[in-house]
């Protein structure tokens, strides 16, 4: 955090490109973390973005005075760039006042009408696709877990190879009396007890290996992007950053593919996460049909938030808790309209799935249970425990997580990233079936460990006596593994998610809390804390605890509070029981805290080094001036507003790949006239050649009104260019810079000094500087210069780094 050391004034230069030559003048470039790489879009810079029509192009031809200061025209942004929101959002008013002005007579009032439904319609479309997405998968990945311990077979109760156990079997109160569902032990005609544990065991494996194996296979032939649960790269370009082909149309088919397949496996991940991927991706797929909202990049942001929503709704059965998730949790921008659309999208979402009913019990989710019991005083004490161990959960997984994923990084001798997926699915599989708990699906788990005693107790849970000393063993011994494993688990090259595991580990925990206080009341009845227990009623339902102890996980592991305590109140439907979980909620972040201050989904942006400003308030910024970090004009490539040409513009971006320059009126008064991006640079003068003019290469290029230059024999452009850039002066604090950014969404901010131009800054640095990453800014010798200027202006490829690795073979660096 100190500032540039003061060079000799023989040493010192601004570095002016000027058109005067071949453009051979040059800073320095600053160097940057990870290895550029150019994505398949090579040649968006040359498509024309909404701003950018064709009538104002051929406006060429036409007299100067015609031009105005204004933001400028923008061609689409590249891949893993960031979005001008203010850009956006001024171009989307105009639209509005062009129809708004354009509304007369009747066809002029449908079309304002139809414009206005069309957000409507693209919400519902999404809604119900994310309800078809998450039916299917949850049928899917059902059958094939059940697939790992049998099958459906033909049989007098008309079972069918497509069921799953649980359809197959309808109709009975145990799982023996069914003749239709064959174990693989019986399928082999294997009689021995010893036999049938072993064949069960092997086939177990078996199948595991193979669903984890070809979903990872799947993700790294044929979309990247499905791997993890995306919550992090979604947040990211909530935020306003770019990422291509993220929300495509195979990053669908094949995160659902794989996310089958995964949960399958009976690792320990969970589908919550990558749902609201999958409902993300159906947003943006279905944009494409409505050019007026896919033309905006802002408008997509508020879609994308609302389809996040959509996501948590079909996740959880939870659609006002999906709307809170998504402005809790994801949305970087969240206005009142944005959350009217949430809602809108989150119910259209939650009724599909409730339509289409997928495990024929009425329930959106599998876990969703009743409770028919309140709580008690004394109860706050466990429940504050469970707390506590949400807190520790969280803050120690978190630790673990990011640990196990930076040895990674620096093992270059770990094998390929399909074969890490293997190696732990075997591992899972292994230690996943002796342990009764653990072998179950998650859901499943989860849903037995909310449920009240019953008879239909498959695990156990339900024990009297000396017995309950080992199941409260099983339960904090399969914690302790699910914990492990869950470590170990999220980062790998599979379509995974964290929510669900965090609950399966709060719940084990949880029932165990349960469990021992339950005997702890029976067996002291008298103890005064019990006084308010009936005597017919049972006291304690453990069940309850398990619950609270999945919302406390959860909350450590992602600090999120008002939308867990919304989800877990729908998914009980038991309003008593809201102030025990928030109160547990409530301890598990202050405890999470003490660890730090990110959850999962920000230490993974962390870690990748994705550019994401939180505009929360509970960022430390230091107190300095930020003359101390922004890249000072002598270090700055900037352009002088005459004596350019075309080939010297060409030969300027090809020696320099920053992704934008400031323009002055010359080198000496140094005077700013605005900012203009290399997209909008390079497209021109890529087109110069090819318009009616067919400009030749030596044709003068100047960026402020010459009233002699000739429209025919001259390129201006000044359209093209920024001519109002946001500016501050150069003693402004480093508190009101970042304001600027988190609040404004700013891809760059100038500095000036009574015009004249001091500096720059971009979201990259102020990211830099606010993450404690200022220790990666390198000093570079250019020309014989030392010029510290770490990462201070864009470049033209922007931050790869933990998205796409270059080598395919490698997994260093997940997304």
């Amino acid at each position: 955090m100190k500032g540039k050391q003061k060079q000799a004034a023989g040493s010192r230069f601004l570095s002016v490109l000027s058109g005067s030559g071949s453009g051979s003048q040059r800073a320095s470039v600053s160097p940057r973390l990870g290895t550029p790489t150019r994505g398949n879009d090579e040649n968006d810079v040359l498509q024309v973005g909404e701003g950018a029509t064709q009538e104002s192009i051929s406006k060429d031809d036409a007299p100067l005075d015609w031009y105005v200061e204004g933001p400028g025209r923008r061609v689409a942004y590249e891949d893993l760039t960031a979005i001008d929101w203010i850009f956006e959002y001024t171009k989307e008013r105009q639209r509005l006042q062009i129809l708004d002005s354009n509304a007369t007579g009747i066809t002029g009032h449908l079309r304002q009408i139809l414009d206005a439904s069309q957000i409507w319609v693209l919400l519902i479309l999404t809604g119900v696709a994310a309800g078809l997405f998450a039916a299917g998968i949850d049928i899917a990945s059902d059958w094939l877990g059940d697939l790992k311990t049998g099958y459906c077979a033909s049989g007098v109760d008309g079972g069918s190879f497509y069921l799953n156990k649980s359809f197959c079997c309808s109709g009975y109160d145990e799982w023996a009396q069914c003749q239709d569902w064959v174990s693989w032990s019986l399928a082999f005609h294997i009689t021995s007890a010893g036999g049938k544990w072993f064949t069960e065991y092997i086939f177990f494996v078996l199948f595991s290996l193979v669903f984890a194996s070809v979903a990872s296979a799947l993700v790294q032939e044929y979309a990247l992007y499905a791997k993890h649960s995306g919550i992090p790269e979604i947040k990211t370009v909530l935020g306003g950053f770019v990422i291509r082909r993220f929300m495509g149309a195979w990053t669908l088919v094949i995160k659902s593919l794989g996310l089958c397949l995964a949960v399958a496996s009976g690792m320990w991940l969970g589908k919550e996460g990558p749902l609201v991927h999958v409902a993300c991706c159906c947003s943006n797929l279905f944009m494409k049909l409505f050019g007026s909202i896919n033309g905006n990049e802002a408008r997509k942001r508020e879609v994308l938030s609302a389809a996040a929503a959509a996501g948590i709704s079909v996740a959880f059965g939870s659609p006002i808790g999906g709307v809170l998730f998504s402005l809790e949790q994801l949305s970087y921008y969240f206005p009142d309209k944005t959350m009217w659309q949430s809602f809108v999208c989150a119910m259209a979402a939650a009724a599909t799935l409730q339509a289409l009913d997928p495990f024929r019990s009425g329930k959106l989710v599998l876990y969703q249970v009743t409770y028919s019991t309140g709580w008690h005083g004394f109860e706050m004490v466990p429940f504050a425990i469970l707390g506590i161990f949400g807190g520790i959960y969280g803050g120690l997984f978190i630790k673990m997580n990011m640990k196990i994923a930076q040895w990674k990084k620096a093992a270059p001798w770990l094998p390929g990233p399909v074969t890490q997926v293997v190696v732990v699915a075997v591992l899972t599989a292994l230690v996943n079936y002796p342990n009764l708990f653990m072998r179950a699906q998650s859901s499943e788990l989860v849903f037995s460990l909310f449920s009240e005693c019953s008879k239909d107790d498959m695990f156990g849970l339900c024990t009297t006596g000396a017995a309950t000393a080992g199941t409260i063993f099983l339960l904090v011994f399969a914690a302790l593994l699910g914990f492990f494993l869950a470590s170990i688990t999220f980062g790998l090259q599979i379509p995974a998610g964290i929510i669900l595991p965090s609950m399966a580990i709060g719940a084990l925990f949880g029932r165990a809390v349960g469990i021992i206080t339950q005997t702890w009341v029976h067996n002291h009845p008298d103890f005064f804390p019990f006084a308010t227990c009936e005597p017919d009623i049972p006291c304690i339902t453990p069940g309850t605890y398990a619950i609270i102890g999945a919302a406390a996980a959860l909350g450590g592991v992602t600090r999120m509070t008002v939308s867990i305590v919304v989800i877990m109140f729908e998914l009980t439907g038991a309003l008593t029981y809201v102030l025990p979980i928030m109160i547990a909620v409530m301890i598990s972040k202050w405890v999470g805290d003490a660890f730090g201050k990110r959850g999962i989904y920000e230490s993974w942006i962390h870690f990748n080094e994705y550019p994401f400003l939180d505009n929360s308030d509970e960022t430390p910024i230091p107190d300095i001036p930020v003359s101390q970090i922004m890249t000072r004009i002598e270090d700055l490539v900037v352009l002088t507003a005459t004596g350019h040409t075309i080939e010297s513009l060409t030969n300027i971006l090809a020696i320099n790949r920053f992704r934008g320059f400031p323009v002055i009126s010359d080198p000496k008064e140094a005077i700013l006239l605005g900012y203009i991006s290399r997209a909008e640079l390079a497209y021109n003068l890529s087109t110069s050649a090819f318009d009616s003019r067919s400009l030749p290469p030596e044709t003068e290029v100047f960026f402020s009104h010459q009233p002699l230059a000739d429209p025919r024999t001259s390129l201006d452009l000044r359209p093209w260019m920024d001519q109002t850039p946001l500016t501050l002066p150069s003693k402004s604090s480093l508190l009101l810079t970042s304001n600027y950014f988190q609040k404004l969404g700013l891809r760059y901010i100038l500095f000036s000094d009574r015009g004249v131009l001091q500096g720059l800054l971009t979201k990259k640095d102020v990211w830099y500087v606010l993450n404690g990453a200022e220790e990666t800014r390198r000093s570079n010798n250019v020309d014989g210069v030392s010029l510290d200027t770490g990462l201070t202006r864009e470049r033209d490829h922007g931050e790869e780094r933990g998205l796409l690795n270059p080598d395919p073979l490698r997994d260093n660096t997940p997304l």
